[in-house]
């Protein structure tokens, strides 16, 4: 099973790539109206000239998760250290019997492997969204460059369709082809919403009533602001914006909703059957089973001293 999620992970991570970093994908050619006032907003350059550039958002989208969730579940295993509330305290077999890892550490992977999952899978949702549509961004027709004259555009509503009607640089006029999603949008709701639910079901009410919903309210805000930058940046439109925020926001609630929340629901039932085994030993026979399943409302009553006298 081990293997197999890793095989999903890794196919997803070279898809996410072929779709950011290859030309395998090419976006679809929109046409556009003369002299659209929706298009015709000043080129804000490229990203690297944003308040919010690149290199800042995607280290903090990677290193945030990584710090967090080790200190969440560092702090919550020291916490119940002596229960066994959450955690065996027994070693965990990775691989045969060659490889024991700590219950905690495990449950870091697994989260950070479901984050990491997450995080590419809105990538790709988002770079599926962009290549599919093509649409335009509100400075594209500062980056096409187009010839009014040639192409008779006398007329403000005359609809220009060729491929060709762009004269400015091509690299330019490919990154004004992909707007929608907003993938800045996205990638940061994700993280936000993905971390404020990791917290609030782990932690809980622990730290406080408004400890939890603080962090939440803080992360998403962080992350509501990155989208409203880039409308004001005249990088996106709204529908972008809402489109990406509403894929991450999505992906992150589906992934913590169901695939979270099954880790936990695993380890509940491993140990109900465990302690159902360990229950059942060969020393007893069907006839003291028989006297257990019977005589449950003594054994309440009874002290663990005394219980050879009731069997």
């Amino acid at each position: 099973m081990l293997y197999f999620q890793v095989v999903i992970l890794a196919a997803t991570v070279m898809l996410a790539y072929y779709c950011e970093f290859t030309d395998t994908f090419s976006p679809a050619e929109q046409g556009f109206v003369c002299r659209d006032p929706a298009l015709s907003k000043p080129d804000p350059g490229p990203e690297q000239d944003s308040r919010v550039q690149p290199v800042i958002l995607f280290s903090v989208l990677g290193g945030l998760p990584v710090v967090l969730v080790s200190i969440t579940d560092l702090v919550i295993f020291l916490l119940n250290y002596n229960s066994h509330q959450l955690y065996d305290q027994e070693k965990v077999v990775v691989m045969g019997d060659c490889c024991y890892v700590n219950p905690m550490v495990r449950r870091t992977f697994r989260f950070l492997g479901v984050y990491a999952f997450g995080l590419f899978t809105t990538d790709i949702f988002v770079n599926a969204g962009q290549l599919i549509t093509g649409s335009l961004a509100p400075y594209f027709l500062s980056v096409c460059v187009p010839n009014y004259t040639t192409l008779d555009c006398e007329d403000a509503s005359l609809f220009v369709s060729q491929s060709e009607a762009c004269t400015g640089d091509p690299d330019d006029i490919m990154r004004a082809r992909k707007t929608f999603p907003s993938k800045e949008a996205g990638l940061s709701l994700f993280t936000a919403v993905y971390l404020s639910m990791y917290v609030m079901s782990c932690a809980g009410s622990g730290g406080g009533r408004l400890t939890g919903p603080v962090f939440s309210l803080s992360l998403v805000g962080v992350a509501v602001l990155i989208g409203i930058n880039r409308v004001a940046e005249y990088r996106n439109h709204w529908s972008d914006v809402i489109a990406g925020q509403t894929i991450g926001g999505a992906i992150a609630v589906f992934l913590v909703a169901f695939v979270v929340q099954y880790f936990k629901k695993r380890r509940v039932m491993s140990h109900s059957v465990s302690d159902a085994g360990t229950a059942n030993t060969d020393e007893v026979s069907p006839q003291t089973n028989h006297n257990m399943t019977t005589g449950d409302k003594y054994v309440i009553t009874r002290s663990p001293a005394s219980f050879n006298e009731i069997t």
